[in-house]
């Protein structure tokens, strides 16, 4: 049994939540508020930073971590269903999508639309909760075109996003576009492969508890749910 410390908004956290799925563990899954500094989190991750897996008494900290340690310890028992790939190169260009979706996607697009759009109105305004920067909403809106674009060039190119199997890539690159997706930021019209590729993403079982994902007072765009979109 694993514990997970989550934010649904968190895209690290939505792709451990994707990997575990896929391994069909289960999982029992704490939202944390990290913006609150709980005392008993900070205790665990003195960085206050999503996700956090607990795996009996052992801690494992961040996306990637996570990710890593999933597969020494299941995935690797798991050959056919495996998300890392065999081949070390096929495995080096897995974890090149990763650092894109993570790091480049989240610190270029993602981390200023949920902070706009959804931190700065569950936080105090000491905290600096308020309204919305719409600078900083124009400059991730112009960000996201060219990594829409890649992506979308990805998925016409391959069969999964980092080759010919699925891999942890797709987990990122599934969970950093579902988190903006929730908030209408993504013009799928413009982008087919890669709709046709996130939509066999939406279709897979491990898929089903993102969906159901809900911010209070915030509600999701009218196709968020819906397979055939």
């Amino acid at each position: 049994m694993y514990t997970l410390f989550h934010h649904p908004m968190s895209t690290g956290s939505r792709m451990v939540r994707l990997i575990l799925g896929e391994y069909g563990l289960e999982t029992t899954l704490h939202e944390e508020a990290i913006w609150d500094r709980r005392e008993a989190f900070l205790d665990v991750n003195p960085a206050a930073t999503l996700p956090v897996m607990a795996d009996g008494d052992r801690a494992i900290i961040g996306a990637q971590v996570c990710a890593e340690y999933l597969d020494e310890t299941q995935g690797q028992r798991q050959r056919a269903n495996r998300l890392f790939p065999e081949d070390a190169l096929a495995r080096a260009e897995m974890r090149r999508l990763n650092d894109w979706m993570l790091d480049k996607l989240e610190n270029e697009v993602v981390r200023y639309v949920v902070r706009e759009r959804v931190t700065k109105r569950l936080i105090p305004e000491a905290q600096g909760g308020g309204p919305p920067d719409s600078q900083a909403l124009r400059a991730a809106r112009t960000n996201i075109r060219y990594h829409l674009q890649y992506i979308d060039w990805l998925a016409g190119t391959r069969n999964w996003l980092g080759g010919s199997s699925l891999s942890c890539a797709d987990m990122a690159a599934a969970a950093s576009l579902s988190v903006l997706d929730y908030l209408g930021e993504v013009d799928w019209a413009d982008h087919p492969a890669l709709k046709d590729w996130y939509a066999r993403m939406k279709s897979r079982p491990a898929f089903r508890p993102i969906l159901s994902d809900r911010l209070r007072g915030i509600p999701p765009v009218s196709h968020y749910v819906d397979l055939d979109f």
